[in-house]
């Protein structure tokens, strides 16, 4: 098939779309590049051997859209193109609303304008707020807390509801849990703009020398080591999982919920721990007072995945860690550090 992947540049689209060409597809990718590089999709051609379309082009801008769908005529798309740092969120509502809904409003436009009813679309576990129900399953009710969460929340119902005005369309909403790691190779990997708002960037950019030490937010949590848990899940799995998702909708109609995560969770000091070995030395972090609205336990039930995709995460956090070291240590500077 031939898919249009919007926000190809970033850290998941990136992925994904390597694994896209490494499947036999052709890629177009659409990206404004407001928070990444054209040099990460330079790299995904040089692994994968084949080329892929790049336009870009904002997702606001439908004249710009619709030119991009009648010069390529896609079969599908996968959706990550939106903004995705919680705090400037809270700070930018308007800002979040208007590119991350405004612009999936666009795109559906265009899409039906042009009889492309199948996308895949990037959520997060962040639709479910800060439920200390765990494991996380897809019929939980929503309740996103911050302004980044409830535009997940929001096209979800958007997507929902198209479909179920029009059963022409096949749509997969995959909520991600906390995806880290990086392509094997070392060559493409995650490059934050500005100071990382997760705990793996923040740590391989502590580890790299970028920065002085990490910050663990409460130590206090009723967990074995008193700090938070998470559901990590390494970003080739997670590309993996968008290429089952698009397989099942090739074959399904409907609108599909699915979680992809491991299904177990690590804590941060594990994570610390991990990246240390694999970094060859420690990563000097200390503690601080909880995050208001930190869950002290999160993580993915992701049997849902596997009984319908047939999709499961394989890769360990010390595969994760080595990985994403592997990528910070050969770019100590992100994409920025040049060939």
């Amino acid at each position: 098939m031939k898919i249009l992947v919007t926000g190809g540049s970033g850290y998941i689209g990136s992925h994904t779309s390597l694994a896209l060409l490494e499947a036999g597809h052709d890629v177009v990718v659409v990206d404004n590049l407001t928070n990444s590089t054209k040099t990460s999709l330079d790299r995904v051609q040089e692994l994968a051997g084949r080329r892929l379309a790049f336009h870009q082009v904002d997702l606001l801008d439908e004249k710009g859209m619709s030119a991009v769908f009648e010069q390529e005529q896609v079969d599908a798309v996968i959706h990550f193109a939106g903004l995705k740092a919680v705090g400037e969120s809270v700070d930018k509502p308007l800002y979040y609303y208007h590119n991350n809904v405004g612009g999936t409003i666009s795109l559906l436009r265009v899409m039906d304008a042009h009889e492309v009813r199948t996308m895949v679309f990037s959520s997060s576990a962040t639709v479910y707020g800060a439920s200390e129900e765990v494991p996380l399953i897809e019929k939980m009710p929503l309740d996103a807390v911050n302004p980044y969460g409830r535009t997940k929340e929001q096209i979800e119902d958007i997507l929902s509801d198209v479909g179920a005005a029009d059963p022409r369309w096949n749509v997969a909403l995959l909520r991600y849990f906390n995806p880290v790691g990086a392509h094997p190779s070392g060559r493409i990997g995650e490059d934050p703009t500005g100071t990382p708002n997760n705990l793996l960037p923040f740590v391989a950019q502590v580890a790299v020398g970028r920065r002085e030490k990490v910050m663990v937010f409460g130590n206090d949590y009723p967990t074995p080591d008193g700090t938070g848990i998470r559901d990590y899940i390494h970003v080739v799995d997670l590309a993996a999982g968008h290429l089952a998702a698009l397989e099942y909708l090739a074959r399904h109609g409907g609108v599909h919920r699915w979680n992809l995560g491991t299904g177990d969770g690590s804590s941060v000091l594990e994570v610390l721990a991990a990246f240390s070995a694999a970094a060859g030395h420690d990563v000097p972090y200390e503690f601080a007072p909880r995050r208001p609205g930190d869950a002290a336990v999160s993580y993915a039930d992701p049997s849902s995945a596997l009984a319908d995709l047939g999709w499961s995460a394989t890769r360990t956090l010390d595969e994760m860690c080595e990985d994403h070291w592997r990528w910070q240590k050969d770019n100590p500077q992100g994409y920025a550090s040049g060939a």
